[in-house]
């Protein structure tokens, strides 16, 4: 066996032990791993402030009349409330977070391509969040347009004020932080994984994030190019989205949604690659249709830049039949990885601890957010819909799904290794069902509202329209939500204060970051298991475990891969065997890999 401390060059030792800690590391770090963990607890913050604000909505709409609350307030609120959530946390927490900490340690990298291009990924997502909520504090308050800023009424005639403006600009910093990341993380992917880590071998979850760079790529853009000419129109006296001056409105909604789609699956992909590293762990099987999950989500990623329009449908100017068409095949590959989600628990040895219970409550959640969507792609159904509760509830049913069950379990999944400790299971459990509850009875009361005509977007009603009561449950429903946190924040606690050791692989997982310690050392890996298959870990600990089909497992075991030995290409990473189709070894790396 070769180890790293026999292949470090001389003095590396020291430097490793003279980092700087506490406060200057977190500020100076370029760790892949510490800018995950800046990435994850800014947004969790800013998640904490986004759920106060609904809250505080939810209070105001929980009884005809509202509470008081004025519609400037209301609206600052309900903006600010949308815009965190989807451009401050959904996307930052596990595409900025969990996907920096996990994706070098997933591919046997140690560290990120561009470490210095990611940290300053990091401080303009930080940047950007700061001056969107810099609006709070100006003389006309914050953005009040709606986290999707639709013209003419985010124009400086109808929504006056450096509020506005700040939301504007931190939009304009969070998207190119967003940009970077997507180059590092395709980067690293392609160039930094370890010698026989082919792409059919990779983990899902690096899969996912590989394709949701992609999709950042091609999105992104388009808003920065919206929220540019909204600035101009603002400020310079251009007039691309104001009538009065030969512009046109609905330009604004085509060139949004045009981003707005693809970032639907921009958050929704990470989590399904979550989904696909638990459930397989506690089902004690390897992942079924391991390739019919990458296809479809190279799918879902092709279709997705298609669809934009089914949220124009009312506006009379789309082509409904071709969106209508293209929204229903869209289900297709989602339904794919439902089957496969099931599939891998089939028959299985499930373990049902907190992270498998969060993984079934996204199945549970996102099956009916999604089967709502299919309804909404049908034109009829979206005219009698449009504008109601009923399309809140399908909205949070499938971003709360994905971003807070999905997220959340990776969380409990992850702070093992994060860590080195375990968070206790009873806690996280009691976390699991308060927010179980809580989603169903936040959501099932707005269907039924939306049902009844309550349009969204309204911050009071009349009495005697029926409303009340379910908005009440639906309140109840969105302070147990909010409750459920508090276990979380109580299982942190008591897992600092009273640590409990989780060693290297406590999950018996499968995937190569269970193979390093607990937390990874700075690069990473002091070594390497061959990797035959996309489980080299469970390969590893388990020679004597049945050979599976296509080479998946093969019982003999060679020595270690110690990282930095010699290689005869480009640099660290020695040259292991690699799987062939039948399980045998081939000399050499896969081609297009270099070492690290």
């Amino acid at each position: 066996m070769t180890v790293l401390a026999e292949r470090l060059p001389a003095g590396a030792h020291a430097e490793h032990h003279d980092e700087p800690t506490f406060i200057v590391k977190w500020l100076t770090s370029t760790d892949h791993k510490v800018i995950g963990l800046s990435y994850t607890i800014t947004s969790v913050i800013l998640f904490f402030l986004s759920g106060i604000m609904a809250l505080a909505l939810r209070v105001q709409l929980s009884s005809p009349g509202g509470v008081g609350m004025s519609p400037q307030t209301y609206n600052e609120l309900f903006t600010m409330h949308g815009a965190i959530m989807l451009y401050l946390f959904a996307g930052p927490f596990a595409f900025g977070g969990l996907a920096n900490y996990i994706v070098p340690l997933q591919v046997g990298a140690p560290d990120m391509a561009f470490p210095r291009l990611n940290a300053f990924s990091y401080w303009l997502y930080l940047s950007g969040s700061i001056t969107m909520l810099l609006g709070f504090f100006t003389s006309t308050g914050a953005a009040a347009f709606g986290w999707v800023a639709y013209a003419p009424l985010s124009s400086s005639v109808y929504s006056p004020g450096p509020g506005a403006d700040l939301f504007i600009m931190g939009l304009f910093l969070t998207g190119f932080s967003a940009v970077f990341t997507a180059v590092n993380l395709i980067t690293t992917i392609f160039y930094l994984r370890a010698p026989g880590l082919t792409m059919f071998r990779m983990p899902i979850f690096t899969w996912n994030m590989l394709v949701t760079a992609l999709l950042i790529l091609i999105a992104f853009p388009v808003l920065t190019a919206a929220m540019l000419l909204l600035f101009a129109d603002r400020h310079f006296g251009t007039h691309f989205f104001t009538v009065s001056g030969g512009g046109v409105p609905v330009l604004y909604q085509n060139l949004f949604w045009f981003f707005g789609h693809p970032e639907v699956y921009i958050l929704a992909l990470p989590y399904f690659g979550i989904i696909t590293e638990i459930l397989p762990v506690f089902s004690r099987k390897p992942v079924f249709g391991y390739k019919g999950l990458v296809f479809a989500t190279m799918a879902i990623a092709a279709l997705s830049t298609g669809v934009w329009a089914h949220h124009m449908f009312t506006t009379g100017v789309v082509l409904l039949p071709f969106f209508s068409l293209l929204s229903l095949l869209i289900a297709v590959p989602t339904g794919i990885k439902f089957f496969n989600w099931i599939g891998t628990m089939w028959r299985g040895q499930i373990s049902y601890k907190t992270p498998m219970l969060f993984a079934i409550g996204f199945l549970l959640g996102f099956l009916m957010g999604g089967l709502t969507g299919v309804m909404l792609a049908s034109p009829p159904i979206d005219f009698a819909t449009h504008d109601t509760y009923f399309v809140v509830a399908h909205f949070h049913q499938v971003l709360l799904a994905t971003a807070v069950f999905a997220g959340f379990g990776g969380i409990y999944f992850w702070y093992p290794k994060m860590f080195g400790r375990m968070l206790r299971d009873g806690l996280g459990k009691a976390h699991f069902w308060t927010l179980f509850v809580g989603f169903w009875l936040t959501y099932l009361p707005q269907y039924v509202l939306g049902l009844k005509g309550m349009p969204r977007r309204v911050f009071t009603y009349p009495s005697g329209l029926g409303w009340g009561a379910l908005n009440m449950a639906s309140t109840v429903g969105a302070f147990l939500i909010g409750a459920s946190f508090l276990f979380l924040l109580v299982n942190l606690f008591v897992s600092w204060r009273n640590p409990i050791p989780a060693g290297d692989n406590p999950w018996d997982g499968h995937s190569l970051e269970w193979f390093t310690t607990s937390p990874p050392p700075h690069h990473n890996f002091v070594k390497l298991p061959p990797i035959r298959s996309e489980r080299p870990t469970w390969d590893f600990n388990h020679p004597d475990a049945p050979v599976l089909p296509h080479g998946r497992h093969a019982k003999e075991q060679p020595a270690l891969v110690g990282v930095g030995s010699p290689a005869g290409s480009s640099g660290g990473v020695g040259q292991t065997p690699s799987a062939s189709a039948d399980g045998g070894t081939t000399p050499g790396s896969d081609s297009g890999e270099t070492g690290h």
